[in-house]
């Protein structure tokens, strides 16, 4: 139950307050920057609640679970660290403060060809891929929380931003794509894997071993097929 709670907090304090006119009622009140520090000190304490209720949960097993299904999350993660760290050091104009980027003609380079919600997906990929291998209800509700949040995530993103920009987020929109892949596949898009480069896809490489090196010690159990 504890668990429950807190991933409803979690995502009502999400979903319920930056996707919603309480936002822009809240930021004309105390400010953007205030209103930026305070959801970011809800969200991380959202987050500790979670992790906490997780930790401390009874659990009740729901699937059978086997040694092949540790592999999901062993070649799914690699993906899922490339797109978080592509995410993160590619100028996204979808993030706070950047939407001005929508303006250049090179608005969608990079990872933002592949989907324009990099880090979400990253996210959500990661969070899927550990539901399979973890059978139980703590870990439904603790990954199921986290892909709720990631991928209903870019989708309100995407609704908001159209509603605010307009006619410069319609151009965007239609030169990219929020489901990866899907804008290269209809041909809207190509893939450049020059913008996205080694160097992005080796520090991913090296986030990926340091988290199998420290899996068992931070959280009592080895990634490994046993």
């Amino acid at each position: 139950m504890g668990s429950l709670i807190a991933a409803a907090f979690l995502l009502a304090t999400h979903f319920g307050i930056s996707s919603t006119p309480l936002r822009a009622a809240l930021v004309g009140r105390i400010g953007e920057r205030p209103y930026l520090g305070l959801y970011s000190l809800v969200s991380a304490a959202a987050f500790w609640w979670l992790g906490s209720a997780y930790a401390g949960a009874s659990t009740t097993p729901l699937w059978p679970t086997h040694p092949w299904q540790a592999w999901v999350p062993l070649l799914v993660v690699p993906v899922s660290l490339l797109l978080l760290v592509a995410g993160f050091s590619t100028p996204n104009p979808t993030a706070v403060g950047q939407t001005a980027g929508l303006e250049r003609p090179d608005a969608a380079r990079g990872i933002l060809r592949v989907t324009r919600n990099p880090f979400l997906w990253g996210v959500g990929l990661w969070a899927l891929a550990h539901m399979v291998p973890n059978g139980d209800s703590a870990a439904l509700v603790l990954f199921g929380t986290l892909t709720v949040l990631a991928l209903a995530g870019s989708v309100l993103i995407d609704v908001k931003l159209a509603r605010r920009l307009g006619p410069a987020w319609d151009r965007y929109a239609a030169a990219t794509s929020n489901v990866p892949f899907a804008a290269i596949l209809a041909g809207r898009q190509r893939f450049v894997w020059s913008e996205i480069g080694w160097v992005r896809l080796a520090a991913a490489l090296v986030l990926y071993a340091a988290f199998l090196h420290a899996h068992k010690w931070v959280f009592g159990v080895s990634p490994l097929p046993v």
